[in-house]
């Protein structure tokens, strides 16, 4: 059982699926793929999502939660109009719930999507994506991400599945919880909190090798020299020291996954930190820069 959503994660979330299926020697169809449309759904990651789910073969269900997210905004009070953090954490709640039930019904296991990058910076709703039995992507950097989709569209040998993943890859990363703009994504996650290839490049350094924010800003300015104004560079690590420790508590809390690099963010391997850790010693360092 996974939620569909026609955006990066998922996608490597099913074709990780679909791989384990075929080295166990299980029919596909046997992956439930749930595609959920609510608010924020554009045409374009809908009809990704559905079919991707075909061209590999597994079962597609679709499930419009939009009724159900109403009915419950009028339960708790919740302005239809008012576009703020429980309009979307709503959606994804119901979501959560929606898969969860129904992988009751089927005797199934819920494979969560969620990546390396969005644990580190908080970016998943608690106990909504931030849920499931067992999170296959939980230390793979969107970075990583990309460059794994990129490839098994290069060497699936398959034009129309080809076709279907670069169009995902050419689709803005977004959670798409607020309705679209003239039909395109209103929601865009790299403009509210920042590059991930930047994120990715902070957290490498923070975790494998323990660097001091100083450090990791002065070998950032190296690396991404002409890509990236140091102004740039410094505003977003300070909102990846700040994210990273005020988010510890969904990290406290993730399902099993497993361990792909050289760094992971679980609380029963790599990542042993307190969900009341202050972030203020690091971030007094970063606002002494002044290079």
């Amino acid at each position: 059982m996974l939620g569909i959503s026609g955006g990066l994660d998922s996608t490597l979330a099913l074709l990780v699926t679909a791989r384990a299926f075929d080295l166990l020697g299980i029919p596909r169809n046997q992956i439930l793929a749930v595609t959920m449309p609510c608010f924020g759904t554009t045409d374009r990651t809908y009809r990704n999502a559905c079919l991707l789910t075909k061209k590999l073969g597994a079962t597609l269900k679709e499930v419009d939660i939009k009724e159900a997210v109403t009915v419950h905004f009028k339960d708790i009070g919740q302005e239809m109009d008012c576009h703020d953090v429980t309009y979307e954490n709503s959606q994804a709640r119901e979501r959560t719930q929606v898969i969860m039930d129904l992988a009751n019904k089927v005797n199934g296991m819920v494979v969560g999507t969620g990546d390396m990058s969005e644990l580190a910076l908080g970016w998943a709703t608690y106990n909504g994506d931030h849920m499931s039995m067992y999170g296959v992507n939980a230390s793979v950097p969107k970075t990583l991400v990309r460059h794994l989709v990129h490839y098994y569209a290069e060497t699936c040998g398959e034009d129309a599945l080809r076709e279907v993943l670069l169009d995902v890859l050419d689709t803005p990363v977004s959670p798409e919880l607020l309705p679209p703009k003239d039909g395109q994504i209103a929601q865009k996650t790299e403009d509210l909190v920042g590059p991930y290839e930047l994120h990715d490049f902070f957290l490498f350094y923070i975790l494998r090798y323990g660097y001091h924010p100083a450090k990791i800003y002065r070998l950032a300015k190296l690396a991404f020299d002409g890509v990236y104004d140091k102004e740039t560079i410094l505003k977003w690590l300070k909102v990846f020291y700040r994210r990273f420790f005020s988010q510890q508590f969904k990290r406290s809390c993730v399902p099993d996954g497993p361990k792909v690099g050289s760094v992971a963010l679980s609380p029963r391997g790599d990542l042993r930190m307190p969900s009341d850790a202050c972030s203020r010693l690091w971030l007094e360092e970063l606002e002494a820069i002044h290079d």
